[in-house]
């Protein structure tokens, strides 16, 4: 008994701890300013299969570099098909932050990375194979921002995606 509570207050403060660790969020395309993206994009519909679009597409000459916007662990890096290459990085505050249309990969799987690590490059894999290069960032949360939900379709969905246009504006 005494060890499962020693485990349960481990884990509680693990969790604490990754609240408190500052997020400190900045562009992740090197050199990308507020003009290589539209600041209205965010949960902009109709948008293909995903319905509404869930990040924001930074745009960018192929083979330009994407650093990590803040530091974490990456829980994923490999190939799928809507979002073609990608990085899945989970960060403070318990937050994952997905980077997709990579052209390549320069990280792996359970590498811990900085704001000044290489995710890799930006490129037009997946489904928007032969569109312009670009890097499709969002951040989603496992603990709903309730007060997020709106009437807009998928609203619900709204709740665990954070604008990361609000994040990069700042920087």
């Amino acid at each position: 008994m005494k060890k499962r509570k020693i485990i349960a207050l481990l884990i509680f403060l693990i969790l604490i701890i990754g609240f408190i660790i500052p997020q400190d969020l900045s562009m992740p395309v090197r050199g990308a300013s507020k003009s290589d993206y539209n600041s209205e994009s965010f949960w902009y519909y109709p948008w293909g299969k995903s319905v509404a679009h869930k990040g924001v597409d930074i745009f960018a000459e192929e083979g330009t570099v994407i650093n990590p916007s803040t530091k974490g662990l990456v829980l994923y890096a490999g190939e799928i098909n809507i979002g073609g290459k990608v990085v899945l990085v989970l960060g403070p505050k318990w937050r994952f932050h997905y980077y997709a249309h990579l052209r390549d990969i320069s990280t792996a799987t359970f590498t811990l990375v900085n704001k000044t690590d290489t995710l890799g490059t930006v490129g037009a894999s997946g489904n928007v194979a032969g569109k312009a290069p670009h890097l499709h960032y969002s951040i989603m949360t496992l603990l709903p921002y309730v007060w997020k939900i709106d009437d807009d379709r998928q609203g619900w969905k709204k709740m665990f995606y954070l604008n990361p246009i609000e994040f990069i504006e700042e920087d």
